[in-house]
């Protein structure tokens, strides 16, 4: 395992940049060990939500963590506003950078991971493989 950090510029879309990361550093599974940075705006899905919500900045980045695999990102951000309040659910699409965000992830080059379906969940759960 191997350990990148980077840095995203302003106007990126932040779920979009940290699922083609992997691939770009010759793998297709990275843990997102740990994230901050601002936004203009942030797309989130809360616990049980059919659809993700969006919420206008400026908005901080107070936690970003999760993983990345060919199967499907599944990827945890909690946010807080210029009052301080602070919300969080799943990342989705449209999260914009606004000045940075700078991310820690953790490359999987001898492993794989995958989304398969749990009968006991009823969800795309995730899944492990070594290749070593």
């Amino acid at each position: 395992m191997s350990l990148l950090p980077i840095r995203l510029s302003p106007g990126a879309d932040l779920r979009r940049a940290l699922e083609a990361l992997p691939t770009s550093q010759g793998t297709d599974s990275a843990f997102v060990v740990a994230g901050m940075g601002s936004l203009v705006q942030a797309s989130l899905r809360y616990a049980d939500a059919p659809d993700a919500s969006m919420l206008t900045g400026p908005l901080e980045i107070v936690s970003l963590s999760g993983s990345l695999s060919a199967a499907g990102a599944h990827l945890h951000m909690s946010v807080a506003d210029a009052t301080g309040r602070v919300v969080g659910g799943h990342l989705g699409y449209g999260s914009t950078v606004r000045t940075t965000a700078e991310v820690l992830l953790a490359l999987l080059p001898h492993g794989t991971l995958t989304r398969e379906h749990d009968e006991a969940t009823g969800f795309k759960e995730l899944v492990v493989r070594s290749s070593v």
